[in-house]
């Protein structure tokens, strides 16, 4: 089992505090002032990374009417898919300034390319990491390029099976890659929580042994904060301004407070995971003393035999525990002994 991976100078692993990626994807929505909006509050609120998508919609698809490249249903029906990636596209020409910026603000930045001359621009940039995207998990030409850049790589895995997953795992390993890292996905936008089966997540640690996450298009933080209990290191959320911007995914996205809850509660929960421990923790030191313990419950003068009558299980938690009951009936006190004093094996003969 892969350990951790390292992205940008950050450990990322169970061992870790969950990595948290802000996705811009469409959502700057043509507008560069917007983007670098989106890159600001997305360090503000917390995340490690924000991710953009490095495509042109003639990298990505053909320009066409013909019926397969229509779009007849969801969020984006009555598009082309020529039409849709040339609506969403993050222009070649904003991704320095958007690079320079996210650098300024300290956060780290990358991005998911979709062909090869994408990862050529990229490269230049010096990006740190690369994303696959879950559509582009059985392009195994593509995963094998962005391998030998020798960067560490994140696969989504949605609509991957068992079989594509490990063919993927095999293209980067074989193209170079030696940090490597999956992530469960349902590509649904949105995808209802029930189909997301987070119990694979376990499953897919155990089967692939490597660092696995979740992609999370659910519209709220319960799943993926479910997700963390269940091992995920590594949690990516579509990130927008506003919900109701318009945009191809503004709809299904984190808005800031959403994204600020994210990061916070996914940290809370990693925090809460601790380590198997049955012992008293610090925080319940000062209530000991609300436990049950054997108390005296009448005056004895010395020599007198300890009676059922005489001894009872009360609060607070100063005297003998009240297991030890039917070992103190029948014992002689050596000395008088007042009503509600604690029982202890001191005052036995």
């Amino acid at each position: 089992m892969t350990s951790f991976i390292n992205i940008d100078g950050r450990k990322i692993g169970s061992e870790f505090a969950p990595y948290i990626i802000a996705e811009m994807s469409a959502n700057h929505n043509g507008d560069l002032d917007v983007a670098l909006r989106i890159i600001k509050e997305a360090k503000a609120a917390g995340a490690d990374a924000l991710k953009i998508q490095t495509y042109r919609p003639d990298t990505i698809t053909l320009k066409s009417d013909l019926p397969d490249f229509q779009i007849t249903d969801g969020l984006w029906a009555g598009r082309t898919l020529y039409d849709l990636y040339e609506w969403a596209h993050t222009p070649w020409e904003w991704h320095k300034p958007l690079f320079d910026y996210a650098r300024e603000l300290d956060i780290t930045i990358f991005s998911s390319p979709f062909d090869n001359t994408a990862v050529d621009l990229l490269e230049d940039l010096n990006a740190p990491a690369y994303k696959i995207a879950s559509f582009e998990a059985v392009d195994l030409p593509l995963i094998k390029y962005v391998a030998s850049t020798g960067k560490p790589m994140i696969i989504s895995t949605g609509m991957a099976d068992a079989e594509e997953i490990q063919e993927a795992i095999d293209a980067a390993r074989s193209g170079g890659c030696k940090e490597l890292a999956i992530l469960h996905c349902v590509s649904g936008y949105p995808a209802p929580s029930e189909d997301y089966n987070l119990r694979t997540i376990p499953n897919m640690m155990e089967r692939f042994g490597l660092v696995t996450g979740l992609s999370d298009h659910t519209l709220d933080n319960t799943t993926a904060i479910a997700s963390v209990v269940l091992g995920a290191s590594i949690i990516e959320k579509h990130f927008t301004l506003n919900r109701d911007g318009g945009g191809p995914d503004d709809s299904f996205s984190l808005e800031p407070a959403d994204l600020t809850a994210l990061c916070r509660d996914s940290k809370t929960a990693w925090a809460a995971l601790g380590q198997v421990d049955y012992g008293r923790k610090a925080s319940e030191q000062g209530n000991v003393k609300f436990r049950r313990s054997l108390y005296f419950v009448k005056d004895l003068k010395a020599g007198d035999v300890i009676t059922e009558d005489a001894v009872r299980s009360v609060r607070p938690g100063f005297g003998l525990a009240p297991k030890f009951l039917e070992e103190v009936i029948g014992q002689k006190v050596k000395v008088d002994i007042k009503e509600n004093t604690a029982v202890s094996r001191d005052l036995f003969l």
